[in-house]
């Protein structure tokens, strides 16, 4: 039997604190999406941005809370092996039933807002200047309506996941404090579903198949992004520790420690193979990589020590700059955002490294199987599931704007204005296709 979980005054206050300033994890990502993209695509991504924001909270308060769920609420639980498999929450939809005053439940739906907005703006890295508005939406109704609540529940809900160790005595069972998997690796996937639907920006790769970069239109947006994301990150590792895993206020100094010390590695990290293999580090891959830090140490930011939360970041960062690379040049993956790469790769390298340098409280052997568990699950179950879902999208109402749309530039085709009116930007005409 599941416990409702109970908390504390203080608890709930530091909690209530944390969520207020999450927020800026979400205002941070669409900045960097934004600089990363060209000018003539800058107030389409912002505007994407709201959007996903406004229909993703909407759309999981209506149904997906109620898939959700959490722990200790009614669900439907099977049996295998004589063992309970929790797979599905069951409340009511519109948040109805819950208890308006603060209650560990409530809280988790407000944290649950703003996670599946964040899952829905990876997504728009990766299908940035060619990714149809209507369609975005509709993607995102579909990610914060279903995608992302099952799995949430699996991890966060009291879903078979968290029952690992319960169960099957693999250590504490799945754990993901801040949302490495359910938030970043979802999206990440989601991300690659949309990148593999969507093809390549025209003039990203030449006639020999070679990528040609397109550079960024502003770091600045880019580099004041990820300061923001380290705000709000901290505070959703925050609240995440205390609604899932029931930590104590003074383990939250640990957490920020953490997260600080995640991004600062990775972006280290970031820096120095961008310069050992280019002669000068590279500004945007280094902001990856710092974003990519923050994603890695989030599944564990509660038990790790903080050599560990180094290390993790160090080789976050340098996957994140490598794996860019990778994408582009042998798997013809354009990734303008590097979502795949921060948000998919580092997520899971962050998942399978907690469950072996984690200290967790009363845990046992099986730590990385139980995570490894939740990594195979994301692969072969989520990614399936997101790309089918998003195929349909393409199928019934097409995702990408067409080929003059694109040409122009987003701004004018969707929106009929410039971000900059008072600057010419140039179309994309000189490129090989």
């Amino acid at each position: 039997m599941i416990l409702v979980p109970v908390l504390t005054d203080v608890q709930t206050l530091l909690c209530t604190v944390s969520l207020l300033v999450s927020p800026l994890a979400l205002a941070g990502l669409a900045l960097v999406n934004t600089g990363l993209g060209r000018a003539r695509s800058a107030a389409h991504t912002m505007t994407a941005a709201m959007c996903i924001v406004a229909v993703a909270a909407c759309a999981y308060v209506v149904c997906g809370h109620s898939w959700q769920g959490f722990s200790g609420e009614a669900s439907r639980t099977i049996l295998i092996g004589g063992k309970p498999w929790n797979w599905l929450g069951t409340t009511r939809p519109f948040l109805a039933g819950l208890s308006f005053d603060g209650s560990p439940a409530l809280l988790s739906a407000w944290m649950g807002m703003i996670a599946v907005s964040l899952a829905g703006l990876i997504p728009l890295g990766s299908g940035a200047e060619r990714w149809r508005l209507a369609a975005i939406c509709i993607s995102t109704t579909l990610l914060a309506a279903w995608t992302f609540p099952l799995f949430a529940h699996w991890a966060w809900g009291g879903g078979w996941l968290s029952q690992l160790g319960t169960n099957y005595g693999l250590g504490v069972g799945y754990v993901d404090v801040g949302g490495s998997g359910s938030i970043h690796v979802v999206g990440g996937l989601t991300a690659l579903a949309l990148a593999w639907l969507l093809g390549p920006r025209r003039g990203k790769f030449g006639y020999d198949g070679m990528p040609m970069a397109i550079p960024g239109h502003n770091a600045v947006y880019i580099l004041f992004g990820c300061l923001l994301a380290l705000v709000g990150w901290t505070g959703l590792n925050a609240a995440g520790a205390i609604l899932f895993e029931g930590v104590q206020p003074g383990r939250l100094a640990l957490i920020g420690v953490n997260t600080i010390l995640g991004a600062t590695s990775a972006a280290l990290g970031a820096a120095a193979i961008t310069k050992f293999r280019f002669g000068k580090p590279d500004s945007s891959l280094t902001a990856n990589g710092w974003i990519g830090g923050l994603v890695a140490t989030s599944a564990t930011c509660a038990f790790l020590p903080p050599a560990a939360a180094i290390f993790i970041g160090l080789a976050a960062g340098a996957m994140v700059a490598l794996c860019v690379e990778l994408f582009e040049l042998h798997l013809d993956i354009d990734d303008p955002g590097g979502s795949v790469s921060v948000h998919a790769v580092a997520g899971i390298w962050g998942l399978l490294a907690g469950g072996v340098l984690g200290r967790f409280p009363n845990g046992g052997d099986g730590q990385l199987l139980a995570q490894a568990i939740g990594v195979a699950t994301l692969i072969g179950f989520v990614l399936p599931l997101t790309y089918g879902l998003n195929w349909l999208v393409d199928r019934f109402a097409g995702m990408r704007v067409a080929p003059d749309a694109e040409r122009q530039g987003m701004d004018l085709a969707e929106l009929g204005a410039g971000a900059y009116p008072e600057f010419v930007t140039h179309t994309d005409d000189f490129m090989q296709r």
